[in-house]
């Protein structure tokens, strides 16, 4: 068994921020391989033996390009696709995302051929971790969702599986005795309050009891202690919010320069209406500018 603990004066870095989850499950080392096999594992509900790392750009050590949309793709011994990403901050339509991505995991199968069939297509399986908000009404911390017939409440039997994990509700459960807490749970919690020197107690329990936490829990460790890896990490993450308050901007600044030309042809019009002579009344009419407005024409 694996052990590790966090000291109380350990400065965790923020596990839940994608580039350092990635970094922390996709190294090519033992102790960040067999913390990826065991994340994966009570997701999906069975033990995973092997596991290759098939679509994993940028390379966890060059986090900069950001381009991707899968944050670990993974195919698994059996020989099923799973994409397993953390989102630090979901986006409006999340649902819907992630059911478009599903697709696209599945679809991209290769069954081209006279020789090939759809009996030939695996499992494919979203492992979605969801950070900073609730994405779904209830108290549920683990949603499975698959085909079915909602009437009838038959299932399709088909091979995309979506999983959703909701961390902010690990908050409801935080106070549940960890020898009753399933591994989906005690992950959840870990992701949770990794970084949160308040619930190290709570996070060292979870590390004595969970082989793979323990193994995350001290790559985690190794890339919080060394300096220069995480003043990289902490760069392209601080450059990527950057980029993104830039590109607000610029659509800010779109949306103004639009409503000041929209605005300056309001004005025109309504100079040429009154040169010919229309009420400000019948001005009104045609363009939607206040009185003072066309006093100012």
């Amino acid at each position: 068994m694996h052990t590790i603990q966090f000291a109380p004066g350990d400065d965790i870095i923020e596990i839940c921020r994608d580039n350092v989850f990635k970094a922390v499950f996709t190294r090519d080392t033992p102790l960040s391989q067999g913390a990826l096999k065991r994340l994966i594992s009570p997701y999906i509900g069975r033990e995973v033996e092997v596991i290759t790392v098939i679509a994993n750009e940028p390379a966890a050590l060059d986090t900069r390009d950001r381009q991707i949309r899968y944050d670990i793709r993974v195919k698994l011994d059996k020989g099923e696709l799973a994409n397993v990403e953390m989102t630090l901050f979901p986006r409006k339509f999340e649902p819907l995302r992630l059911e478009y991505y599903t697709a696209r995991l599945f679809s991209g199968q290769e069954i081209r051929g006279s020789d090939k069939s759809f009996g030939e297509l695996t499992h494919t399986y979203q492992i979605s971790l969801i950070r900073s908000r609730r994405i779904f009404p209830d108290q549920a911390l683990v949603h499975h969702f698959e085909y079915y017939d909602r009437e009838l409440g038959v299932n399709l039997g088909g091979q995309t599986k979506i999983i959703v994990v909701e961390l902010e509700k690990a908050v409801d459960i935080a106070g549940k005795p960890v020898a009753e807490l399933s591994r989906e749970e005690m992950w959840a919690l870990f992701f949770r309050y990794a970084k949160d020197r308040e619930r190290r107690a709570l996070v060292n329990e979870l590390l004595r009891r969970e082989e793979g936490i323990a193994m995350a829990g001290e790559v985690l460790l190794t890339v919080s202690r060394d300096e220069i890896e995480r003043a990289r990490l902490d760069s392209e993450y601080e450059g990527r919010l950057d980029r993104q308050a830039e590109r607000a901007d610029a659509r800010q600044e779109g949306w103004k320069e639009r409503d000041e030309k929209a605005l300056q042809e309001k004005l025109e019009s309504g100079r040429k209406m009154k040169k010919d002579g229309l009420s400000p009344e019948q001005i009104q009419k045609y363009i939607p500018l206040s009185s003072e407005e066309i006093e100012r024409l």
